[in-house]
């Protein structure tokens, strides 16, 4: 099965945004090469522009006190795990607190460094972070894999806490989720009324049905669109009925 998230809110498409690039950032700052070194530096700079947002902290403490309290009201519930739920709330109260003491505005000790910055700069170029328009870049891409390692570890060590609070909280919506099984009449699928609350949307279909779901939704319809995944072919919706898994996920 392959999953396709929808987020109905721009607060949850940041937080997917962010897991994506934290995501790649975590994959290849461990490599050893400098094309891979390179690529988890760039996804650094989209993260920055990201959390460059001056209420991105606000939010994520917010949102973290809020599902704090919702949780402390399941105590006693005989259907919830004391111990699970005691560990969740732990760990909210851990990254509540570390997020506080990230000192002024988040990533500032990459925007006060002016060499990363001015890498930055130039990234926005196409092709301008090549040996002669940034000699000091291709030096440090030629250092040992270890020192360079250790320069990802200083620079993305104050961003845990943000990382740590987006990932409690999109556990928190996903396993939120309830799944309806569905099928998309001739490769449609309408739904309409009130009759879901959700921020967010997972799709699942098996990967053997080659086809790709188009998404569109707001407060009063769902609209999907299934479209054959070949890229060569004409683009027009499949023919054929598609079934498929709908979670509706909310917070």
């Amino acid at each position: 099965m392959i999953c396709y998230e929808h987020p109905l809110n721009e607060r949850v498409r940041i937080l997917l945004r962010l897991e994506d690039l934290f995501d790649k950032i975590a994959f290849f700052s461990v490599k050893d090469t400098a094309i891979e070194h390179h690529a988890a530096l760039m996804a650094l700079f989209e993260v920055l522009d990201i959390t460059n947002r001056a209420d991105i902290k606000s939010d994520l403490l917010q949102e973290l006190e809020r599902q704090k309290q919702a949780l402390e009201t399941l105590r006693n519930n005989p259907n919830i795990s004391e111990s699970v739920l005691d560990q969740l709330l732990q760990d909210i109260h851990s990254t509540f607190r570390n997020m506080l003491n990230i000192p002024g505005k988040v990533g500032e000790h990459l925007r006060e460094n002016e060499w990363l910055m001015s890498i930055k700069q130039r990234a926005s170029i196409p092709g301008g972070v090549s040996e002669f328009d940034l000699p000091s870049y291709h030096y440090w891409l030629h250092l040992d894999p270890e020192s360079r390692c250790k320069d990802f570890d200083e620079w993305l060590s104050p961003f845990l806490p943000i990382r740590d609070s987006f990932s409690i909280l999109l556990h928190l919506l996903r396993s939120s989720g309830k799944t309806s099984n569905c099928v998309a009449d001739q490769g449609i699928f309408q739904q309409t009324g009130s009759g879901y609350i959700a921020h967010l949307l997972r799709l699942k279909i098996s990967e053997e049905l080659h086809c790709v779901p188009e998404i569109s939704a707001n407060k009063s319809a769902i609209n999907i669109r299934f479209f054959p995944s070949e890229p060569k072919q004409k683009v027009k919706v499949v023919e054929n009925d598609v079934a498929f898994e709908l979670s509706f996920c909310h917070l």
